[in-house]
């Protein structure tokens, strides 16, 4: 009777859900910003299963976007921003933090967090949002439609601009080696401490193979 007592007798949607922050800011021109944490808590005597939701799933890397928190404790949700970019500025999107009891399928509560990327750390707003701006942005966004977002369990690659140095160098030491004589040819003017035994210029032109396929993936 007492572990029946415990159970949620909740009307879906009626649960409430306590998250921090509940707004996010992203800077543009401080990296450290790109990544936030939100924190939800679990005050209930039972176990929550969590998802996050997104209005822009593509623009953000959610690690664990789904889960669980045990009763009377918490869990951290990390989130990164990337997509930094100038069309993106100003621009709301919305995370959803939907809870469900362990044994159950239908939502017991929600929570809709803002997201905002802004071009500087300089326009973080000193004040919080006054109350009306506030109800007319979420009425703007009642309307948004979420989406599932994909779980990141490491962070995101940055775009490489273009082979490094290194690589470029180590290309042309293989080219080079590929160039020089064969063991045994009479006919050269190369002296005979640079001819290259059949061997290592399989091994030059292994290594360059591998070199070209990273290139033209970078």
């Amino acid at each position: 009777m007492q572990q029946q007592s415990r159970q949620p007798d909740l009307v879906e949607g009626s649960l409430p859900v306590f998250v921090f922050p509940t707004e996010l800011f992203f800077y543009a021109d401080d990296q450290a910003s790109h990544k936030q944490v939100l924190t939800l808590y679990n005050p209930y005597e039972f176990a929550l299963k969590f998802k996050v939701l997104c209005t822009a799933p593509n623009k953000y890397a959610v690690v664990d976007a789904t889960g669980a928190v045990k009763p009377q404790c918490c869990v951290d949700i990390v989130i990164r921003h990337r997509d930094v970019r100038a069309c993106h500025y100003g621009v709301i999107d919305k995370f959803r933090l939907q809870v469900s009891e362990q044994s159950q399928r239908k939502a017991l509560g929600k929570k809709e967090v803002m997201a905002t990327l802004l071009p500087s750390s300089a326009q973080e707003p000193l004040n919080p949002r006054p109350q009306e701006e506030e109800r007319r942005m979420k009425e703007q966004l009642a309307d948004s439609v979420f989406f599932e977002q994909t779980a990141f369990q490491t962070e995101s690659r940055p775009v490489s601009g273009g082979p490094s140095l290194l690589t470029v160098l180590l290309g042309m030491v293989c080219m080079a080696a590929l160039m020089l004589p064969t063991l045994g040819e009479q006919e050269s003017t190369v002296p005979l401490y640079l001819h290259l035994s059949v061997n290592k210029k399989l091994v030059a032109a292994y290594v360059l193979g591998l070199l070209t396929m990273v290139i033209l993936r970078t």
